[in-house]
């Protein structure tokens, strides 16, 4: 997995590319999350357009950075899943724990008000 890192209208977007299955990918992804809440951002969109798959670790990781950045005092919410992962989250009974935009645009407009 490979990931990005953007600002938008004040909210920082984190691009994710492959496919989102733990392993050591789950410390960088996490490292970098608590980099931006150390930095003082508030408001992140995951933007999960380019992620293929997610397995269970992958879930867990979501679970855990959502966590993290609330615990944190901050906003994340995901963006442009595909239909594939959404109805993984779906069956998963986590669209509760999980925000969810079709596009990073959505997203952000939610976040900068």
């Amino acid at each position: 997995m490979n990931f990005a890192t953007d600002t938008r209208d004040n909210v920082t977007v984190v691009t994710l590319e492959g496919n989102l299955m733990g392993g050591p990918d789950a410390g960088t992804l996490n490292g970098r999350l608590h980099e931006l809440l150390g930095a003082g951002v508030r408001n992140i969109v995951l933007d999960l357009t380019a992620v293929q798959f997610i397995n269970s670790s992958g879930l867990g990781l979501l679970i855990g950075g959502v966590h993290a950045v609330r615990s944190g005092g901050a906003k994340l919410i995901l963006a442009g899943a595909s239909e594939k992962i959404l109805t993984l989250i779906k069956i998963t009974k986590l669209e509760r724990i999980f925000e969810h935009h079709p596009t990073v645009d959505a997203a952000v407009a939610v976040l900068k008000k």
